[in-house]
Parts: structure tokens; sequence; C-alpha cells
């Protein structure tokens, strides 16, 4: 009984343990058996694992800041914020951003690659530079925080958006690396007076998932990266195009305000947000960072099971 007691112990705390990496704006992808992260980090931080569970780390993305980087951020020091991964057109896409902090001196790139194990011959990834840029005193939004959705019609659009005027989106090419011609740009949702100095109306971090006839978008409101002082939460709404109207439960405009509030800090995470969100093997994840209540708010890596109520709006 000894015995069994123990190994119930163990397992409770491997169980506990097992996602306790620590992490900020993570992003999943499934290649074969081996589930790849990538998250804000120095060069991009990246993660692989086969349950889930337990993470192992790989290479950086990024051994050296991308050339171009420091004509938008002078002495950009090579941490890059907020990666979106997906695959088409038979390769990997990998969107990210560069930024000065506070500002919106920022600009999203790209990089490609055929495979993300980087015990492959092909593994290479090559930077295709800027997609969107942004600058302070011309734009009413930042070019951060990307998110790539690919609508019914195979057009693909890219999300983005942190504080300002909130998220925008803006139609790509058919090779997804630039912004297609004539332009077409939307608003999809925005907070009252979302700008620095109306911080605790603050929103960022768009992320769009199709599900149900639905085109569901998840934002992040209020303060990320203060530990137990964090504010963030999940919100979301949903539309039945991808270019919205985004509306919530309450059929409130997430363009005007609305949204739907999804998750919260509580007892064991403070601020949780930044979330992707994905089916892999029929099962839907909520992926985001919580600050650790125990681990004194380490931001940790949180993988949920997405369930759907019978008017299909997710609940956790």
């Amino acid at each position: 009984m000894k015995y069994q007691f123990l190994l119930l112990l163990l397992l409770i705390f491997f169980e506990s343990n097992a996602q306790s990496i620590s992490v900020h704006d993570p992003v999943l992808i499934k290649e074969k058996d081996t589930y790849y992260l990538f998250c804000t980090g120095r060069g991009i931080s990246v993660f692989s694992s086969k349950d889930l569970k337990n993470w192992n780390p790989e290479p950086a993305v990024f051994n050296e800041k991308p050339t171009w980087v420091d004509a938008v951020v002078p002495d950009f020091k090579n941490h890059i914020w907020a990666p979106d991964i997906s695959f088409h057109n038979n390769q990997y896409y990998l969107y990210y951003s560069v930024s000065a902090f506070g500002k919106n001196t920022s600009a999203i790139g790209v990089a490609t690659n055929v495979t993300l194990n980087a015990n492959d011959p092909n593994y290479k990834w090559v930077d295709h530079g800027i997609v969107i840029q942004s600058y302070p005193n011309r734009d009413e939004w930042n070019a951060i925080d990307p998110n790539l959705i690919i609508d019914e019609n195979n057009s693909p659009w890219l999300s983005f958006g942190s504080f300002w005027d909130g998220i925008k989106m803006v139609k790509l090419n058919p090779d997804l690396l630039s912004i297609a011609q004539p332009q077409e740009w939307y608003s999809i949702a925005k907070r009252k007076n979302t700008t620095l100095s109306g911080e605790t109306a603050a929103i960022e971090a768009p992320f769009i998932f199709k599900k149900n006839g639905y085109y569901y978008l998840f934002t992040s409101w209020d303060l990320c990266c203060k530990g137990k002082d964090s504010t963030y939460k999940i919100a979301i709404g949903r539309s039945e195009k991808v270019t919205g109207p985004y509306k919530d439960k309450e059929g409130n405009l997430l363009s005007q305000g609305g949204g739907t509030i999804l998750l919260k800090g509580d007892e064991n995470y403070f601020g949780v947000g930044h979330n992707s969100a994905y089916t892999f093997d029929g099962v839907d994840y909520l992926v985001f960072h919580g600050y650790n209540a125990v681990e004194n708010g380490k931001s940790t890596l949180v993988i949920k099971e997405i369930k759907w109520d019978s008017d299909f709006w997710p609940y956790l």
C-alpha cells in the first residue's frame, strides 16, 4: 500500500510538472508524430514533444537576427516576439514580430522551412523579410502578433495588432509572403481607448480558429508580463466570414468593443492569454501562457481541451 501511494504521488508530480516549461506566446504544430512549439524568445524559442506534456528544447530559428531588422528597430537584440506557425504550399510558414517595446515601431516578417525536424538534412529556415510594417505618427495600428488564416476560398489573410487601434486584418498574396494588391484591410476587433495612454482597455494577440461553420476570433485583453499583477485574459467572438463582422455571445460587435470572456486568471495561474487553438487527432486544444502561482509567477505553458456548448460556443 505504501509503494502504491508513493507511485501515485510520483504520477501526480510528473503530470502536474510535465508542461512546466517557461514560455510566452506559444503556438503549436504537428509534423508526423512530433509536436513543435514556437514562442517568444531569443531567435524564436522552439520545443518538441511526442505527447504534449514532456518538452525538449530545439535549436532557435535564428542564431543571429535577420539582416533587415536593425533598419526597423535599431540595436535590436534578437529577442523575437509572438511567432505564428502553419503549413501551406508544402512548406512551413513562420510569421514573427520585431518591435521597440511600447512603440508601434514594428514589423512582421516571415520565414519558411520544408521540415521542422532539425536532424533532417533538408532543415533550413529561409527568411523572406518584411510582410508588413508600422510607423509611429503614421499608423494607428501596431504590426505585431501575426496570425495566418486561410478562408473557404483558399485566400490567405493575416490578422495582427496590439494596443493602438486594435486588431487588423489584411489579405495576402497566394505565396503568403506579401500583401495582396489591390490591398484589402479590415478592422476586426478593438476596445475603447486602445492606446498606450489607455492600458486598461488593451487588446492584442489575435488568433482565428475555423470550426462549426464559424471563424472564432480569440484576443487577449488587458495587461501581460507583470507576474502576479498580470490582468491578461482571453476574449472571443465569431463570424461566418473571415473578415467579420465578429460578434460575442450577446451579439455585440468586437469592432466596437464587444467580446465574451473565455478564460481569466485564477488561483493556479495569473494573467492567462496570448493563446492559439488547434485540432490534433480529433481533439480541440487551447494553448496559452499563464503566470504560475505555485512557481513564483513563472510564465508557463498551459494546454487545455476545448469543449463546445449546444450553440457552438467554446468552453474549457
